[in-house]
């Protein structure tokens, strides 16, 4: 009756996991991509190119090196935007070509175009050409993801005010930078080209910032930006933005205050890219930010055989649950029982320093009046930490003082979206504090830390 057995739409984490999923278990499936290439904005706009070139200035600047060498030392002396386009290019091509061979493996199909609903069953491709071909399924994947928000009163021109997917494609790199938004990926930006020496100013109207993280840890985080003399502007909102002939950037506030920069990134939002699609041919809304609403638990929209998943049905939108939201969707349409999510998975933002988190931050230990106790390891306090010339970087563990099992970890500092499995595992195993007392660490190295912390909680927790 059907063309295919699945149509996703979008070729994101979300997207291609769903299509691998089902032509795993024998189903035909067609990716309708409106890029020219495969890999949606996790690979060309979004999470690939924006650690890429993260990477990419922490080793041409030496960042990793000054806590031996001092602040003024780098690798190259004279770090152009050329530099960080060399290693960008090479990086998301081969993504896309792996992403390509598993499709071309697992025969699924690709169209390219921009796909909006003719009914429930039916979508209609059109081509950059114009051109128009109608396909059908017995299921249908939402995995558009979402594009920058663009409000009116900011001149976007590519040359010296950008958005969050035009960053990886600078002309030039700036000496100083306002960035609009402190969330995820305003501070992830704001602090990476500060690595390069940039003058960084980030602004949001909010008092506070990544309020998701445990409080202690973005103290931590905060202490660092000022050190490094990036200003924070919180609390007060954008009222204009001008551009004078000379390229220069003026951010005026609603305090009467006014930050002036070669550069501007806005950075305040993502929008759902689901206006285009004519949900409502198939019998689907969405709300005021184009979201979708799924059942969580099979990722079924209010239509039954229409899936959504990843940065469309919204939090917490990362790259890592979008994937597993992709292939939970395509099980649950082939009526295959998937295990059933862990209860704890880690936030990585890829800021400098990187911060990581899983389980529960000591704000919600204390709403849910849960006796605990913390424990704290500072990285310099680790050999490996002196050996890599580390100054900062904190370890925060939480534990139940009554059944002494693990709650939560924290981590902001080198390598902390790689150290925090250990605490996820332990985490989703049901562990407690005698895990990190009993186990043997590498030595040396960075996770010490873990064993650092849980002494000091036990340290505590024995006193008290």
């Amino acid at each position: 009756m059907y063309d295919f057995d699945m149509i996703v739409i979008g070729s994101g984490p979300s997207g291609r996991r769903a299509a691998i999923q089902s032509a795993k278990i024998g189903k035909s499936v067609l990716v309708v991509e409106k890029g020219r290439r495969v890999g949606g904005v996790s690979v060309h706009t979004g999470t690939i190119p924006s650690k890429t070139l993260r990477e990419t200035i922490l080793n041409l600047s030496g960042w990793r090196e000054r806590g031996f060498y001092g602040r003024a030392y780098r690798v190259k002396q004279d770090i152009q935007a050329p530099d960080l386009m060399l290693r960008l290019q090479k990086t998301l091509e081969h993504e896309v070509e792996v992403l390509e061979h598993q499709f071309n493996r697992n025969a699924v199909r690709t169209a390219h175009g921009e796909a909006r609903f003719i009914g429930p069953h039916g979508i209609e491709v059109e081509s950059a050409t114009g051109d128009k071909r109608h396909y059908t399924a017995a299921n249908v994947l939402i995995a558009c993801g979402t594009r920058p928000f663009r409000p009116d009163y900011v001149p976007f021109d590519c040359q010296n005010v950008f958005d969050s997917d035009e960053m990886i494609d600078l002309p030039a790199l700036p000496r100083s930078l306002t960035v609009i938004g402190a969330g995820v990926i305003g501070v992830e930006y704001a602090t990476i080209f500060n690595a390069l020496d940039v003058a960084v100013t980030l602004i949001d109207t909010r008092p506070t910032f990544l309020d998701f993280v445990d409080r202690e840890l973005i103290e931590e985080f905060v202490h660092d930006l000022r050190d490094r003399n990036i200003s924070l502007r919180l609390g007060s909102a954008v009222t204009a933005i001008d551009v004078n002939e000379a390229g220069r950037v003026t951010t005026r506030l609603a305090n009467g205050r006014s930050v002036s920069t070669d550069m501007l990134l806005f950075a305040a939002g993502r929008v759902c890219a689901t206006d285009r699609l004519n949900l409502t041919a198939a019998g689907l809304e969405t709300d005021q930010r184009g979201r979708v609403a799924v059942d969580p638990q099979t990722m079924q929209t209010a239509v039954p055989h229409i899936y959504a998943a990843g940065d469309v049905v919204g939090f917490p939108s990362l790259a890592s649950t979008s994937m597993e939201q992709g292939r939970v969707a395509a099980c649950h349409a082939f009526d295959m029982a998937p295990h059933p999510p862990p209860e704890f998975f880690p936030y990585g933002i890829y800021s400098v320093p990187e911060i990581s988190t899983v389980g529960m931050s000591e704000e919600e230990v204390r709403k849910r009046e849960i006796p605990y106790e913390c424990g704290i390891a500072r990285f310099r306090e680790t050999s490996r930490g002196h050996i890599m010339g580390l100054t900062g970087g904190l370890m925060k563990m939480i534990f139940s003082t009554r059944t002494r099992r693990l709650l939560g970890v924290h981590i902001v500092g080198e390598g902390a979206t790689e150290l925090i499995h250990i605490g996820q595992a332990v985490l989703n195993l049901k562990g407690t504090i005698d895990y990190f007392i009993e186990n043997t660490f590498n030595y040396p190295t960075l996770a010490e830390a873990y064993k650092i912390a849980a002494l000091d909680a036990w340290n505590r927790m024995t006193n008290a």
